[in-house]
């Protein structure tokens, strides 16, 4: 007797990613982050080092640590689209074999061109690090949590500036600056096999998205510029992460040593101290994120008050109201991670990605240029017998204030008038 035909067994749907999952595979891609922070702050712990073996100028230093910025800036422009085309995890691990290049390079480099090429290749591989996983939050966590992850990932990603603090300066002062490099090199190699490893990105709910051709994309992301929001979130974007990198990783160590007389490590110390508060600073910003309507309000007020400090570090007369000013800075600066959620609020959901993309390209152009401003600024200073950092801080300062107004009067965004500010308090219930 025939037997019936069997029922055909339905698509297995694969089971959606568990909280612990997310946030292992978060971890992993934040391990490149760290090191793409550590790699970006380097220079004020080595630049004692550099100008004895190379004897370069403040100029030469500034473009040195601005190199990293401009790379890693002009880079984002084709990370985002890769992201958007290839995915993350293929994107990252394309990208961040260049940065172990980078550094083995920087560590055997002969002289100065040697070192720029190194700074160069480094920056090229840390490009998706901060991007990959500012998109992953967005695609994966509850949008009212974007600003708190954020913010929470920006804190862990900062254990790469306390390895440019103490422990750097440590190793420094009894290896030499190339022994920094050697290590950074094998940290990132191991970072690689961690995302190799880990990073498995879950897939989108609904049906899968056509993948666009390379001149669509191009088109896509082209299409930011025009809007008129854009240019004002450019415009800060360009001074507000710029500012406090310019003092935490290149100006710190030299302002201290050279004019209040400190030693390296405790030059390195400070900057631990500055890396420690970056750690938890964005986070509580994140925390206690005023909602779309009135968090520009908040983003102003804060980049104008660490416009009126960078300003007080430059006239500071004694080395405990410099360093009271200093932390203060970088408890202020956690606000930058609002600006993300601004720009996460202030584009339509298929626009997320590049509008992110966009906004940390004009970070790190805004980081290249003004170490290279800064450092140029310096030294026109010293041919002037003006005290360098007193100018370089006044520059920072007016830098800030101009994209804080900018920012100010500029249009914003049509998008924030539509959403509702959601209670800070009632924002648990929207966890994983």
């Amino acid at each position: 007797m025939p037997q019936p035909p069997s029922p055909q067994p339905q698509d297995a749907v694969p089971a959606a990613p568990t909280a612990t999952t997310l946030w292992f595979m978060l971890l992993a891609l934040l391990s490149a982050f760290a090191l793409s922070q550590a790699y970006r702050t380097v220079t004020a712990i080595m630049a004692t080092g550099l100008q004895n073996d190379f004897g370069l100028t403040p100029a030469s230093l500034g473009a040195f640590a601005g190199l990293f910025g401009l790379s890693f800036g002009v880079t984002q422009f084709f990370m985002g689209i890769g992201m958007d085309v290839y995915g993350l995890r293929r994107t990252v691990l394309s990208a961040f074999p260049l940065t172990i290049v980078g550094a083995a390079l920087s560590a055997w480099a002969p002289g100065y061109p040697w070192l720029m090429l190194g700074q160069l290749l480094i920056g090229m591989g840390c490009a998706p690090a901060f991007l990959a996983c500012t998109v992953f939050i967005s695609r994966h966590f509850p949008h009212a949590r974007f600003a708190f992850v954020s913010g929470v990932a920006m804190g862990v990603g900062g254990l790469g500036l306390l390895f440019t603090g103490t422990p750097l300066a440590w190793l420094v002062a009894r290896a030499g600056w190339r022994s920094g490099f050697v290590l950074l090199a094998a940290l990132s190699a191991l970072a690689w096999l961690l995302i190799w490893r880990r990073v498995h990105e879950p897939a989108l709910p609904g049906p899968a998205p056509e993948r666009e051709h390379w001149g669509t994309a191009v088109r896509r992301f082209g299409a930011l510029f025009v809007l008129p929001h854009s240019l004002g979130i450019v415009l800060l974007g360009m001074v507000a992460y710029a500012s406090f990198l310019a003092l935490r990783g290149l100006w710190i160590g030299p302002m201290l040593i050279e004019r209040y007389g400190f030693t390296l490590v405790g030059a390195g110390n400070m900057a631990v101290a500055m890396s420690l508060i970056s750690l938890f600073s964005p986070a509580l910003f994140g925390r206690i994120d005023p909602g779309p309507t009135r968090r520009r309000r908040w983003v102003v007020n804060c980049s104008l008050g660490i416009s009126a400090l960078y300003l007080g570090v430059g006239l500071a007369p004694h080395a405990w109201i410099n360093l009271a000013l200093v932390l203060a800075i970088s408890v202020l600066s956690g606000y930058s991670i609002l600006l993300y959620s601004d720009v996460r609020s202030s584009y339509p959901p298929d626009l997320t990605g590049r509008a992110l993309s966009l906004y940390t390209m004009a970070m790190f152009l805004g980081v290249g240029l003004m170490q290279s401003l800064t450092g140029w600024v310096a030294g026109w200073a010293q041919g002037h017998g003006i005290e360098p950092y007193r100018a370089v801080m006044a520059t920072i300062a007016a830098a800030l204030a101009l994209g804080s107004t900018a920012f100010r009067f500029l249009p914003a965004s049509p998008l924030l008038h539509q959403q509702n500010a959601e209670p800070t308090q009632n924002l648990h219930k929207n966890w994983l």
